[in-house]
């Protein structure tokens, strides 16, 4: 637990540049487009950014036969303001299909009401399914010595704002290893690359069935389109 808790509680500290991207090709351009808006756990901080989660699920939608194009668009140390004024310009200018909303550890380890979380989160949900985009927002936590009052209403935030807009939910997915410090690099910080498959599992437990039958209509239409007769 000690690696969990050191981890959670100096994310808000680290600087973190935007993962580099790769001129898209006319077929990437033409592919659905899943933006992912995070802080460090979504960065792939400390490691080789292929290694990094958001990679892998790129990784994943290849080998499961599904076209879709991951923009990256984390920064570690961001916060729900932060990732809510960055929001607009990235929607306009990446046009997503879905927006994977992982923020709101730095949030909570910075004691921001649960109100104002919500009020963020809420909006970040809005101004996606404004542009047409399909927001899926990533549970988060805080260790239990901020508070049994603050830490409860600080996870419940995500499921409230997820139930009231109709936006699916991924559980927490340091989840599956948060109380071994092995599972982190050598700063006892940031997963390691061996962690972000875990990570992968969880958000794709959710993202993968959303992915798979949000194709099939499209699938069944072209089928329908081509043949048999």
């Amino acid at each position: 637990m000690t690696g969990f808790i050191r981890a959670l509680t100096v994310w808000i500290a680290l600087g973190f540049s935007v993962s580099a991207g790769h001129v898209a090709t006319a077929a990437e351009r033409d592919a659905p487009v899943i933006l992912v808006l995070g802080d460090s756990l979504s960065a792939a901080y400390g490691i080789d950014a292929r290694q990094g989660w958001v990679s892998l699920l790129q990784a994943r939608l290849e080998h499961e036969g599904l076209p879709h194009r991951v923009v990256n668009a984390s920064v570690s140390g961001e916060t729900t303001a932060g990732g809510l004024a960055r929001l607009p310009r990235l929607l306009q200018r990446h046009t997503p299909d879905w927006v994977l909303i992982e923020l709101g550890g730095n949030d909570g380890l910075r004691g921001l009401p649960a109100r104002e979380l919500q009020r963020n989160l809420t909006r970040m949900v809005a101004l996606s399914q404004a542009a047409g985009a399909r927001p899926v927002l990533f549970e988060m936590m805080i260790p239990s010595n901020y508070g049994p009052a603050y830490t409860g209403q600080f996870a419940e935030s995500f499921r409230t704002v997820a139930e009231a807009s109709g936006a699916a939910l991924v559980p927490f997915m340091l989840a599956p290893f948060a109380t071994d410090p092995d599972a982190f690099l050598a700063d006892g910080i940031h997963p390691k690359a061996a962690s972000q498959p875990a990570m992968l599992n969880v958000v794709w437990a959710t993202l993968g069935p959303l992915l798979a039958a949000d194709a099939r209509p499209a699938a069944t239409a072209s089928a329908d389109r081509d043949g048999p007769y």
